[in-house]
């Protein structure tokens, strides 16, 4: 048998023993429900009374045995020069858009793309959710992936879904792909 079984088989055997864990930054523009998201995943539940970042937060999250530290990063234009030092040796990237608010939607595109070009992040897995997909008017994936240029980005994996924090929605394809990219890490 080849060393890529054994290594598989060890992995495999090591995550029923061992904890892995995951850190994430989840940044994007004010209101594009990053603290929402946070508390989806946390709590399973969504609350219409969100009050937004000033700064950041931190939560920690198990999922079976993977624990994923959170940084859920203020999207004001003032707090955005701190976002690459939180993106910083990162498992990944979390990117939150409104998939309904068009007029900021080239805003994100550069912040996303500005941030992007930091050589400090190279290489860092990247994670576009269009959130508030149940809105009038919200894009398709489709659309959010040319709008915001996505299939421009080289040099690391990206991935995007679309979700809806309110209703729940792919928020559980979110928790693989975040689970995933911890045992790819460890």
């Amino acid at each position: 048998m080849g060393l890529w079984f054994w290594d598989a088989f060890v992995n495999w055997l090591r995550s029923f023993f061992f904890k892995q864990e995951m850190e994430l930054s989840l940044i994007g523009l004010q209101n594009a429900g990053k603290t929402s998201l946070v508390n989806v995943i946390a709590t399973g539940g969504f609350s219409e009374d969100m009050i937004p970042t000033v700064g950041f937060n931190m939560r920690k999250v198990t999922k079976g045995n993977v624990t994923i530290k959170l940084w859920d990063l203020g999207g004001q234009p003032r707090f955005r020069s701190m976002w690459e030092r939180y993106c910083r040796a990162v498992s990944a990237i979390v990117y939150v858009v409104d998939a309904a608010d068009h007029d900021n939607i080239p805003i994100s595109r550069n912040e996303l793309h500005d941030l992007l070009s930091k050589h400090s992040l190279n290489g860092i897995p990247l994670l576009v959710l269009g959130n508030k997909i149940d809105k009038p008017g919200a894009l398709s994936e489709q659309q959010l992936t040319d709008q915001m240029g996505l299939k421009s980005i080289n040099e690391r994996e990206v991935s995007c879904y679309m979700i809806s924090c309110k209703n729940s929605t792919n928020i559980d394809t979110v928790v693989d792909w975040l689970v995933k990219h911890s045992k790819s890490k460890n």
